[in-house]
């Protein structure tokens, strides 16, 4: 018998784990996850955009510009959450949403090589201007990360009652085809 064919990339594997990060985040704009992955494509830290340890969801502004004076960015948690700080210089970071300039600052000082991101949509701010800016000067790595067609965003949702009400709201990105099966007996 011979292996299964079809199954994902690493690439793949790796940006749905910072998107999935990223669904922990209680900011109500934008939710931005970051995986870091060293060498033999070991998962070094995982993080999210939020507020320090300690400092309560329900107390600090999430209102702009206010929350930027205390919301954590996904790749500072990652990074900072790493089991193996001693083993991000050379690692590549998958996130979301492209690096401000003050996570690149971090991207660099901790020595990792590659940034791997899903979406841009601040490309023409001075911050990520500044970001590439950086970048390009010491030589990391960065790309935009695109689903290949043949590894389809699919997400299902098995669900164990027959009473309807028992199901959540689930918040998914617009690409990605969500599909219930219910599987009582």
């Amino acid at each position: 018998m011979s292996k299964r064919t079809g199954y994902i990339s690493w690439d793949t594997y790796f940006m749905r784990m910072a998107e999935t990060s990223s669904q922990r985040s209680k900011d109500p704009n934008t939710q931005v996850g970051a995986c870091v992955v060293g060498e033999e494509n070991m998962i070094l830290g995982i993080g999210y955009n939020g507020f320090p340890r300690g400092c309560s969801d329900d107390e600090f502004p999430w209102e702009k510009p206010d929350k930027y004076l205390y919301v954590c960015h996904a790749e500072m948690n990652a990074l900072l959450n790493s089991n193996y700080l001693n083993l991000v210089k050379g690692s590549k970071i998958y996130v979301t949403l492209f690096p401000c300039n003050n996570c690149a600052k971090i991207i660099i000082q901790l020595g990792v090589n590659e940034v791997i991101y899903l979406d841009d949509k601040y490309k023409d701010s001075i911050e990520n201007i500044a970001s590439r800016k950086m970048f390009d000067a010491v030589g990391i790595k960065y790309w935009q990360y695109i689903y290949p067609e043949n590894e389809s965003r699919k997400v299902i949702i098995e669900i164990n009652s027959k009473d309807e009400s028992d199901v959540k709201c689930i918040q998914m990105p617009n690409d990605v085809e969500v599909e219930f099966r219910q599987i009582y007996e």
